[in-house]
């Protein structure tokens, strides 16, 4: 490991501390970034994230893609933790917390906003940060498209009934353009990219010169994920100045969430006899969040300052140091796994 995923932990502590300070010393900076998105896509961020994804696009063997079929209990593993389990223990976590533990702390108007906010999560299963998660723990990169992919064709067609039958609303409006457009900018795009690259090197120089190629621009995945942390955190940070004891009582039934998602997953796979590579993404698929929609529709449904928003905000925030964790410990648990 290179020093920069020796210390990431320690890097991203540090850029979450420097987005906070950032964004309380220069406002008016991050309001300017902050506007310059399309269909509530922030085209900054996106931009970043596609320099995160794009190493590990170019990575892919459309070859052996053919193989991922042989083990389909993966594929099976993800998609039921995603949409068979994860929105109804967020619902219930949110209730149970903010109708039940913390009544006496939040009214009950910012409660059930809170509790909509964190099923909107829970329904918006990850798009782009999973490849990274992939990459940190070696995943089969391969598979993990193969995963994303059919998971953002059910996205489509499953998020709207799904939030509106745990929401109790009837006509959720989804921002199809934000969720059609996430898909191109994560996927799409840097896959293509990826695709073009691998052909060209491995028609000029064969595997020797995609090794290299991929050794060289490795850092740069690391650092496209630092930046969105700055970004993220320079973004909310007048939040998080002013309402640290809101945000903390939010994160908590989300903290608990995370952890309980990845060890039902994780036991899961061990059970299933997953080998590592397929084991390791397909717990953290289920763990991570598509926060740029729930975002989105959280602001179209309850307004821009409205206690839904906040608390999807807050699930942008413990996204990063919380999937860390989970790397580190799927990492140092690998044995339990055949390889």
């Amino acid at each position: 490991m290179g020093v920069f995923e020796r210390y990431l932990s320690l890097w991203v502590a540090l850029c979450i501390v420097a987005g906070v300070l950032l964004g309380n010393w220069l406002p008016s900076f991050f309001e300017v970034i902050a506007t310059i998105e399309l269909a509530h896509v922030n085209l900054v961020i996106a931009l970043f994230i596609w320099v995160m994804i794009y190493p590990m696009m170019v990575q892919i063997d459309f070859s052996a893609i053919k193989n991922v079929g042989k083990t389909p209990k993966g594929l099976i593993l993800t998609l039921t933790v995603n949409w068979l389990i994860k929105p109804f223990t967020m619902a219930a976590l949110g209730w149970l917390f903010f109708k039940v533990l913390f009544v006496e702390w939040v009214d009950p108007e910012s409660a059930s906003e809170y509790i909509a906010g964190m099923i909107l999560l829970g329904v918006a299963p990850c798009t782009a940060m999973v490849f990274v998660w992939s990459q940190l723990t070696k995943g089969d990169p391969n598979y993990t498209l193969v995963q994303v992919s059919i998971n953002d064709l059910i996205m489509i067609f499953a998020f709207a009934p799904v939030a509106a039958f745990l929401l109790g609303v009837s006509d959720i409006k989804v921002p199809w353009e934000t969720l059609l457009l996430s898909v191109v900018l994560y996927v799409v795009l840097p896959l293509m990219a990826g695709i073009f690259t691998r052909h060209k090197l491995e028609s000029s120089g064969g595997i020797e010169r995609l090794q290299n190629f991929l050794l060289n621009i490795k850092p740069w995945s690391i650092l496209g994920l630092l930046s969105t942390v700055v970004l993220l955190f320079g973004f909310q940070a007048q939040v998080i100045i002013d309402q640290p004891q809101t945000i903390g009582l939010i994160a908590v039934p989300l903290l608990l969430q995370t952890y309980g998602i990845f060890a039902i997953a994780y036991v899961a796979a061990r059970t299933l006899k997953l080998p590592y590579n397929v084991a390791a993404p397909a717990c953290l698929i289920g763990t991570s969040n598509f926060f740029e929609l729930a975002v989105a529709v959280a602001i179209s449904l309850f307004g821009l300052h409205s206690g839904a928003a906040l608390a999807t905000v807050v699930g942008v925030l413990v996204e990063v140091p919380v999937m860390l964790s989970l790397v580190y410990i799927a990492n140092k648990t690998q044995h339990l796994f055949r390889h």
